[in-house]
């Protein structure tokens, strides 16, 4: 596990130690031993499996390819994660994103496991052929701990539909016979998927915020009002005020994200900023979102990135530096990238005093330190983007029963999961000093060291 999960966890058990009301049979030596175990169990992984996928190219040459399935615990259910398309992949960063699906299934009580898959490549760098031969290759070296009930892949970075598709035909074609919708999720429509799945993560990232900024505080104003929190300070003077919007990342989440903001009328806000690999798309004004997406789709996810590309567009914005998003003075900054975007060497340039987490863990630990130091409210990965995995969840229920859900079903019980989450977190963060983050991890690992105990893993 990351040092920086680790030591949130480890810090969320020393607050549980001296909890009398959590385990209150559990005292003395023996308590000290379990948190221990504790420590042991989530601070390290189940299972790492790690594979050299062999592909030949169209070209005729033949390849390896690292790929990685971590499944870093299940003790509330079969293991669920994605599988990330990234040059980056490693290790020790997929190792990471399955222990905070660990916690993210376990803050928002969905009852799966946290588990992750990793392979390492550029998919602009192949065919689509060799995308379907990697994809192909991926679940014939791992089918032995992929399953409905064992680990439920789902698409992540570089991934989609297209993928699940070509992957669940797979595992279906391995294990004749057998239940095989829930095997993946993230599918196309016409092979079981779900209505919403697609846009569920970046709906979700900005429910989050909206929740928090407009639901809670027109019910709470009140005593948030008379609260010497600093956070209860900045969110009051952001709630009634018109709010400038800036989006890291326009893929699957950040597109998403940037059209609620767009469409929502509940907040005065308006997208000013949004970005990719290559550009910055600054308006003060505001930026065109609906066109923007139109365009994106039509260039393979790509923004205009030229005078000449955002001219023939006809959308008005200035183009600047890609890591320009993450500096200008805005009130609201949504990541929705990569991981470590906000670090140590660069946290002291970030202006938005409300920084959202669409992307995992695209904050480092020194500099969400300081960001809470000045008071500035960081909504993290664990609450925020947990939209994916929850609507998956759904369409795992929905495969098992054949039995499919209306879209705005979907939305609606997505929307009120995370709605309760919401409830049982901001009391809390608003009326204490630690980070929302640490108020989540403490929520999650309670409950997870609830059932390791009750499941006798604790001896």
């Amino acid at each position: 596990m990351a040092s920086q999960t680790g030591a949130i966890v480890q810090q969320s058990l020393n607050a549980l130690m001296g909890d009398s009301s959590f385990l209150p049979l559990v005292q003395g030596q023996r308590r000290e031993q379990a948190f221990q175990s504790l420590a042991a169990i989530l601070s390290t992984p189940n299972k790492v499996h790690k594979a050299f996928l062999r592909i030949a190219l169209e070209d005729g040459n033949v390849v390896r390819i690292p790929a990685f399935r971590i499944q870093h615990n299940d003790a509330l259910g079969p293991y669920k994660g994605g599988i990330r398309f990234h040059e980056s992949v490693s290790e020790d960063e997929v190792t990471n994103l399955a222990a905070l699906m660990t916690l993210k299934n376990a803050l928002h009580e969905v009852p799966f496991g946290g588990g992750k898959g990793g392979v390492v490549i550029n998919p602009r760098s192949f065919s689509e052929k060799e995308l379907y031969l990697i994809c192909k290759k991926y679940v014939q070296y791992f089918s032995d701990i992929l399953g409905p009930d064992k680990d439920i892949p789902a698409p992540d970075m570089g991934t989609g539909e297209r993928e699940m598709d070509w992957m669940m035909a797979e595992y279906k074609s391995i294990h004749p016979g057998s239940p095989y919708l829930g095997s993946f999720t993230g599918k196309s429509l016409i092979s079981g998927g779900s209505l919403g799945r697609r846009e569920a993560t970046g709906k979700g990232v900005y429910f989050t915020f909206r929740y928090m900024m407009h639901d809670f505080m027109r019910d709470n104003v009140g005593w948030l009002a008379g609260s010497s929190n600093p956070f209860a300070a900045t969110a009051l003077a952001y709630a009634n005020k018109p709010m400038s919007i800036a989006v890291q990342g326009f893929g699957n989440v950040g597109s998403v994200t940037a059209m609620e903001a767009y469409k929502c009328t509940d907040i005065r806000g308006k997208v000013v900023a949004v970005s990719d690999r290559n550009v910055t798309l600054y308006n003060e004004n505001g930026l065109d979102v609906p066109a923007l997406v139109e365009y994106a789709s039509t260039n393979r996810g790509d923004l205009p990135s030229t005078e000449e590309t955002l001219k023939s567009s006809g959308i008005a914005g200035e183009l600047l530096d890609r890591e320009a998003v993450l500096y200008l003075n805005v009130d609201v900054l949504f990541l929705a990238a990569l991981e470590d975007q906000i670090h140590c060497d660069n946290v002291n340039e970030v202006k938005a005093r409300i920084i959202v987490e669409g992307a995992n863990a695209p904050i480092t630990g020194e500099a969400d330190e300081t960001l809470t130091s000045q008071g500035v409210i960081v909504v993290p990965d664990i609450l925020a983007n947990a939209g994916g995995v929850i609507v998956s969840y759904f369409e795992w229920l929905q495969g098992r029963e054949t039995q499919f859900y209306a879209e705005a079903e979907v939305y609606n019980q997505l929307f009120a999961k995370m709605q309760k989450t919401m409830n049982s977190i901001l009391p809390a963060y608003f009326g204490d000093p630690l980070s929302l983050r640490q108020n989540c991890f403490v929520h999650a690992v309670t409950k997870l060291s609830a059932v390791l105990y009750r499941q006798g893993k604790l001896y």
